[in-house]
This record gives C-alpha cells, sequence and structure tokens, in this order.
C-alpha cells in the first residue's frame, strides 16, 4: 500500500460523545475520527440511531434505505448522516443505522438498571448493519474500505462475519479489522439458546470460537476473528493476559498476544483547557499558573470550607468499589489528621453515597460532598484541587488523571492499567523529582492511599519541587493528536502486512 494515501476508514461503535454515551468509550468513538482526519484520513463513524442523537445537537439527514436480511428475518436499515466539518481537515461522516423496534428506546443497553432482553438480537443486526454499509459504500459510492475499526462486545461480530459469513464477497476481502478491548470485563455474554440470533454456522459454537462456559461470548469472537487487538493502554494490554485482568478470557488473549498492543487515550485539549475554560473563575497556565490560586479559593468557597493554604484534595468519580471509594472511605479520618481539605463528586452505589454522607457530617469543616454529575464543577475542581485522588482497583485507561495533568492537579494513583503509563511517581526522599508528575498507590488499599498522600504533603510543602511538579504534568502531551498518530502507524503498518503476517 502507498502510505501516502489516504486510508478509508469506517469505524463502528455502540456509542459516542456528543450522541450517546455511558461510559468512556464514547469519548474514544468520539474524538478519534476526527483526529484520525486532521491526518489527511476519510472516516466514517457508524452507531446506533437511537432517539438522544436528537439531543446532541446535531441535525442528521435521511441518506439511504438498505435491505437487512438477518437470522430474525428481513428487515430495513435507514441511514442517517451528519457530516462534522472543521476548518482545515477532512469532515468526519457519521452515519446513524435506524431501527426503531431494536434502537429506538431511551437506553443504549438497559432500563432500570436491567439489561434488554434482546441485546444479543440488536447488536448481532448492528453488526451486520455495518456489514452492508460497507457494501453500499462499495457498490453505490465506488468508496473501498480499508480498516474497520471496532469497538468492544457490540461490535465484535463484525469481525467475525468478515471472516466467515461474508468471507466470499468481493467487496470486503481485502478489509482489515482492528478490535479495540476498552474494558475485558464486559463481553457480550449470552444464553446459548440465542447462538442462533448471531446468524453463524452452529460449528462456531464451540470451545475454540464463541462457546464460553456453555455461553455465547461476543468479545470472544471478536478476539479471536480480528486481524489486531488494542486496549487503551500498554499496562491494561499486559494485565489482561492474567487470571486477575482478564475476566476469563486471557487464555484466548495470551493466543493472540502478537496481535495486542495497548494505546493510551487522549482528552480533548480543546474543552480541558484552563486557558480557556469558561468554567473556571480564572484562567491560568503552565507559565502564568497564579489564576489557580483564585479557583482554589472559589472552591473552598463552593464547598463550604475555611479560605486556608492547606492541601486540598478531590475526588470525581463513580463511587464505586472498582474505583476504590471503600478505600477513600476507610484513609478519611486519617486523612484529615494530616491537616488538609477534601471534596468529592459523584454518584453510584447508594451505600458508598450512604457512608460519604455520614464521613461528611462528622468532618464538615474540612470536606466537602457533592452526589450527582456537574460537568461544570468537575471542571472547578479540577482548576482549584492541589491534588487528584484516582485509588482505581484497575483502570484500562481512565481520563481523570489526564484532565488533573492538564489542570496542574497532581494526581495520586493506583499503580494499574492507565494509570500507571500516564502517571510518572515522584520516589520516596525525592527521586525521579526531574520526571515526576505524580504518586502511585503500591497497593488498592487504605493504608497505602494514607501513605501515598503522606508523600504529596511533604513535597506540597517544598514549593520549588511542587511547581515544578505541576508544570511538568501541565505540559504533558495527553492530547488525542499522540494517540491518533499511533492508530495511523498500526492501520498503515496492516495493510503493508504480507498474507502470512496477518494470518489468525
Amino acid at each position: 500500500m502507498n502510505q501516502s494515501r489516504p486510508l478509508n476508514i469506517v469505524m463502528a461503535a455502540s456509542e459516542a460523545v456528543p450522541y450517546a454515551k455511558t461510559g468512556g468509550l464514547a469519548d474514544v468513538a468520539g474524538a478519534l475520527p476526527s483526529e484520525l482526519a486532521k491526518l489527511g484520513h476519510n472516516v466514517i463513524l457508524v452507531l446506533p440511531r437511537y432517539p438522544s442523537l436528537d439531543d446532541s445537537g446535531r441535525t442528521f439527514r435521511v441518506l439511504e434505505r438498505i435491505p437487512m436480511y438477518t437470522s430474525l428475518g428481513a428487515s430495513e436499515a435507514t441511514i442517517e448522516e451528519d457530516v462534522v466539518s472543521t476548518p482545515g481537515q477532512l469532515p468526519v461522516r457519521v452515519w446513524a443505522l435506524r431501527y426503531d423496534e431494536f434502537f429506538g428506546r431511551s437506553g443504549l443497553y438497559q432500563a432500570q438498571g436491567k439489561d434488554f432482553d434482546d441485546n444479543l438480537a440488536r447488536f448481532a443486526w448492528f453488526s451486520r448493519g455495518v456489514i452492508e454499509v460497507i457494501r453500499y459504500l462499495h457498490r453505490q459510492k465506488r468508496w473501498q474500505t480499508d480498516i474497520l475499526h471496532l469497538h468492544d462486545w457490540q461490535t465484535a461480530l463484525c469481525a467475525v462475519y468478515l471472516k466467515t459469513l461474508d468471507s466470499a464477497r468481493p467487496e470486503v476481502q481485502t478489509i482489515k479489522t482492528v478490535l479495540t478491548l476498552h474494558n475485558v470485563g464486559y463481553q457480550g455474554i449470552f444464553p446459548s439458546e440465542k447462538f442462533w440470533q448471531t446468524g453463524l454456522p452452529q460449528p462456531l459454537f464451540r470451545q475454540e470460537g464463541l462457546e464460553f462456559y456453555g455461553s455465547v461470548n461476543l468479545l470472544k469472537g471478536g478476539i479471536l476473528f480480528a486481524d489486531r487487538l488494542t486496549t487503551v493502554s500498554p499496562t491494561y494490554a499486559r494485565e489482561i493476559l492474567t487470571p486477575e485482568f482478564g475476566f476469563g478470557l486471557q487464555g484466548v488473549l495470551q493466543a493472540r498476544r502478537e496481535k495486542l498492543q495497548g494505546i493510551i487515550n487522549g482528552i480533548d485539549v480543546d474543552v480541558w483547557n484552563p486557558e480557556t475554560d469558561p468554567a473556571l473563575p480564572t484562567r491560568y497556565s503552565a507559565d502564568k499558573p497564579t489564576g489557580k490560586v483564585q479557583c482554589k479559593r472559589a472552591l473552598q468557597k463552593e464547598f463550604g470550607l475555611p479560605s486556608e493554604d492547606v492541601p486540598l484534595l478531590a475526588v470525581i468519580a463513580r463511587l464505586t468499589s472498582q474505583k476504590g471509594l471503600d478505600l477513600v472511605e476507610e484513609a478519611i479520618p486519617r486523612l484529615m489528621s494530616l491537616g488538609l481539605q477534601l471534596v468529592v463528586l459523584g454518584t453510584g452505589d447508594p451505600v458508598h453515597e450512604s457512608n460519604l454522607a455520614k464521613i461528611r457530617d462528622q468532618f464538615s469543616s474540612r470536606m466537602g460532598l457533592r452526589i450527582g454529575f456537574d460537568e461544570a464543577l468537575a471542571h472547578q475542581i479540577e482548576g482549584g484541587a492541589d491534588i487528584f485522588l484516582m485509588p482505581s482497583r484497575y483502570e484500562p485507561c481512565g481520563l481523570s488523571q489526564l484532565y488533573s495533568l492538564r489542570y496542574g492537579t497532581v494526581p495520586i494513583v493506583t499503580k494499574t492499567g492507565g494509570l500507571v503509563d500516564t502517571v510518572l511517581p515522584l520516589g520516596s526522599d525525592g527521586k525521579n523529582s526531574d520526571t515526576a508528575t505524580g504518586f502511585h498507590l503500591l497497593a488498592p488499599t487504605a493504608d497505602a492511599l494514607v501513605d501515598a498522600v503522606r508523600e504529596a504533603i511533604i513535597a506540597y510543602a517544598r514549593p520549588a519541587l511542587w511547581s515544578n511538579m505541576v508544570q511538568r504534568g501541565m505540559k504533558t502531551d495527553v492530547s488525542w493528536a499522540r494517540s491518533a498518530r499511533s492508530y495511523e502507524e498500526l492501520f498503515i503498518s496492516l495493510l503493508n502486512a504480507t498474507d502470512q503476517d496477518r494470518g489468525t
């Protein structure tokens, strides 16, 4: 392949900002297409047509209707298009596949906390729809797809279909697939009696196929059939090869480890920019950091805390044990004895919400709590806090630590996943002081959390050391541009590979 030629990339995802979101997958699928377009590539993002798309502030128009034939019978998919145009780059086309019987609902995957019973049928249909979109592009638009970039279990069947049911179709034979694993804990597991809904031949329901302890596992199918696999950080790519993080798929991943690599996520550095952020009472930068002090005073006032020059710690998270909120709760009484302040923003497990409220009442003069989520307040916390706590038990990539680096809020993170890849730790006795951007918890325990906070407070008391850490973090490249270049290199290398190298 001529590397100077723009790539034709179809990206398939079940959610993407600003159209629909439940988690970090949406941030990746929303940002990466634009960054690839900046590099000169043609990108079409394919999503299900949820009602939430009407609340995105974007406008869709009907483009085409294509017939669909699946194991559930004949149907019709309506392609609705939104064109995202940005000066200085190629436009990104967003194609939403409309089939209201499956996607005309308020929830993406569940309602009232319960998964939809027909999720297998829904995303098997969507995966077939993605293949039909690719065929439509070839037949009607003379647009040959080079790369099909898939995300998580909801689109994993596309890779299976291309290597099985559709392998003889000339329109798709040269396409290479990349499957990104955002969180291996979510696999798309369904009862065996529903396997027929995939439309795949019964022999594929075996241990070497989509069978997983007697059930259907869509993510396993994608792992087996995709040409390349990526995760959202290099460390997580290694972690999922172990029983602790592989959630039963570590053996399958081990077998394909030569096709697996980690590419760290980025953030939108235009939205998360302390120099221009409209949510901040005062803007600031790495070179002109004085405004951060005013942001701190405003944050203390917002949470009813005394205007004191003590370390101000922050937590913004889903209030779950996976995010380490039980460790925070256990540690707070000891943290309060260190002469600091703490603010917490989040929502989640009612038990954690209740526990934190009780602890806040006990330490009301030093701790602020806001149950719920407020985007503007999240920006204000990043702008005003000195230290950010992120004691996740596992974190494939993580975004909050990247926001913190960008805002000069020194992160304390667990030594796991993308956290260890993005936060360079200050060692004991000031070791690594010329490279450090934060601190690592050596283990996901309350004791380790308290120890790390103590180390941070010692560093905070040394203004020159602290200022250098803050500036170094703020100047770290956390943009999507860096990540997009890594994906571009992967795509080009895949297309340049020999048939033997591509073999699964």
